[in-house]
């Protein structure tokens, strides 16, 4: 090893982006681990392979590469840390009427927090992942920035927003400065197997995107039918549970009406959901909650930043105030549609990000 080399321990899901990530840490001189995670119990996810990722057959790719390259790989079983704070979270959510996203949860109490503290128990300061983002240190303010990825189109910045200063600080993604077509070339000239394995799209631990199917397998009464209603409250037809819509939908309404009605609104009190026209969906101004902070500790003085409210949209210009420890309000320049409940709202400077928090 050389002076610079690090103890990292790398979470190997499998893919071809950790396998790459594991690849170059290793032939830069680092003493590197592979450890793939168990998060999902029974394996309730291995007949989706290739739209999901912590399958059987996603551990044995993770496996075969760590031996290609050279490195000692180990399964560590995070699954009952993620039923509890994960799945159960996203299923108490979705049946209160709101929309979470369970990888930014994931990455919150997973990733970078127990399993940095396992690798950190075993003399590993260090962890990595193959996410798109990357890490600086600002020596002006001491502090460490997250920044989007090089790769724009990849970039996964949005999903990290909850990294604190000391996991930021012992963390590493080495494709930051990469694009996917350099990753999987690399991948493919290093003759890693993996290298034309296709990403994975969909939530780890459901097959077929069908979140209202997971759900009601899981929950011990099922949820009850309630009213659709308009804006006036005048009901408009009967919804099938409150947990099989999400704000901004469309198909599966069975409406009878002259316009296109979307999903405006849920009340998981009342057990109504609001439709309305297209227009209706836009809003300027909202609030979030329980607010991570990565630039600053406060938000000082009302600040003109971009807000990000869904992991496939822009960041969009608005006003961003901080109310109170655990408040900020933000204030679009235009009115926004699919501004959703229970989803995170990012905040960049540019392509550093300053905090986040959930959309209230």
């Amino acid at each position: 090893m050389n002076d610079d080399s690090k103890k990292i321990v790398i979470a190997m899901s499998g893919g071809i982006d950790s396998s790459v990530a594991a690849f170059l840490l290793k032939n830069t001189g680092n003493d590197c681990i592979g450890i793939t995670l168990k998060l999902v119990k029974n394996s309730i996810n291995d007949t989706a392979e290739g739209k999901t990722c912590c399958s059987y057959n996603d551990t044995m790719d993770a496996r075969k590469v760590a031996f290609k390259i050279g490195i000692p790989h180990y399964v560590l079983n995070f699954t009952d840390a993620f039923e509890t704070l994960v799945i159960k979270d996203f299923i108490d959510k979705y049946i209160y009427g709101l929309t979470p996203n369970p990888c930014i949860e994931c990455n919150r109490h997973i990733k970078f927090d127990k399993f940095l503290l396992r690798a950190q128990q075993i003399g590993y300061p260090y962890i990595a992942t193959g996410h798109y983002a990357r890490i600086i240190y600002n020596e002006r303010t001491g502090r460490y920035n997250l920044l989007k990825a090089i790769d724009i189109s990849k970039d996964q910045s949005y999903v990290l927003y909850t990294m604190t200063q000391e996991q930021l600080k012992h963390t590493l993604f080495p494709l930051g400065n990469m694009n996917k077509k350099e990753v999987r070339a690399l991948a493919y000239d290093n003759k890693l197997h993996n290298s034309e394995k296709p990403d994975s799209q969909d939530i780890c631990f459901i097959n077929d995107n069908d979140y209202a199917g997971f759900i009601e397998k899981h929950i011990s009464h099922m949820p009850a039918q309630g009213s659709f209603i308009d804006n006036d409250g005048r009901v408009l037809g009967t919804h099938k549970g409150i947990h099989r819509y999400t704000i901004g939908q469309r198909r599966g309404l069975d409406i009878c009406s002259g316009r296109r009605m979307y999903v405006c609104s849920k009340d998981s009190t009342s057990n109504t959901i609001v439709l309305g026209t297209e227009n209706d969906l836009l809003r300027k101004t909202f609030e979030i909650n329980y607010i991570n902070l990565i630039t600053t500790d406060t938000i000082e003085n009302p600040m003109h930043l971009f807000v990000k409210t869904r992991y496939s949209r822009s960041a969009e210009p608005a006003t961003v105030i901080q109310k109170d420890t655990d408040v900020i309000s933000i204030c679009f320049d235009e009115p926004q549609k699919f501004i959703c409940p229970g989803q995170s709202a990012v905040i960049y400077d540019g392509d550093s990000v300053v905090g986040g928090g959930i959309i209230q």
